[in-house]
């Protein structure tokens, strides 16, 4: 084990902390704005206009892991599981990575009524998902950075199998009402 390895090792709750606020912080700009669309480049309107039902498509495989992961994990396979989890992982990244980049090229989609189904559906559902998906962010950095520096034999004794279980949880309700948001934005309305 090298000295990176030792000091990740013995800060994990700190790395996953500065991580955390770091990568909202990024998604924070993006949304306010604070990101020029002039830095990344330009992609064609068919692309643009692919990434929300595709990150429809990410979400609904990120279940699908997140839910493979945990029935691995109660069958005691660690290979498995940890495949699962690393898999949504990169699915999160993906999901993540399109939506600021239509984000900060294209700007966000209006809902296209102002009436009670924005104001009691839509919106709650929207801030619910955006919450869930932000207060998962340090807890999945804290649950990667505890598997990926102990043995498993180590990991049984850490914090990891419960806030897992927590990450897991805000990860599949926010997928799912990422995918509510989406069919009410694109396809419903």
């Amino acid at each position: 084990m090298g000295m990176a390895d030792g000091f990740v090792r013995r800060h994990v709750a700190g790395l996953a902390a500065v991580l955390g606020v770091a990568s909202i912080a990024v998604v924070v700009a993006a949304v306010r704005g604070v990101i020029p669309a002039g830095v990344l480049p330009q992609a064609p309107a068919w692309f643009i206009g692919a990434i929300p039902p595709l990150n429809a498509v990410i979400s609904a495989a990120a279940i699908g892991t997140i839910l493979a992961g945990w029935r691995w994990i109660r069958r005691g396979d660690v290979a498995k599981h940890r495949a699962a989890m690393a898999t949504t992982t990169l699915l999160f990244v993906a999901f993540l990575g399109l939506y600021l980049y239509r984000l900060v090229v294209h700007g966000t989609t209006a809902f296209p009524t102002t009436g009670a189904v924005y104001t009691f559906v839509y919106l709650p559902v929207l801030i619910i998902h955006m919450g869930l998906a932000i207060a998962c962010i340090p807890l999945v950095y804290y649950v990667l950075l505890l598997a990926g520096t102990r043995p498993v034999s180590e990991i049984y004794d850490s914090n990891h199998a419960r806030v897992g279980r927590v990450a897991a949880s805000l990860w599949l309700v926010s997928f799912a009402l990422g995918i509510v948001v989406y069919l009410m934005l694109y396809v419903l309305y």
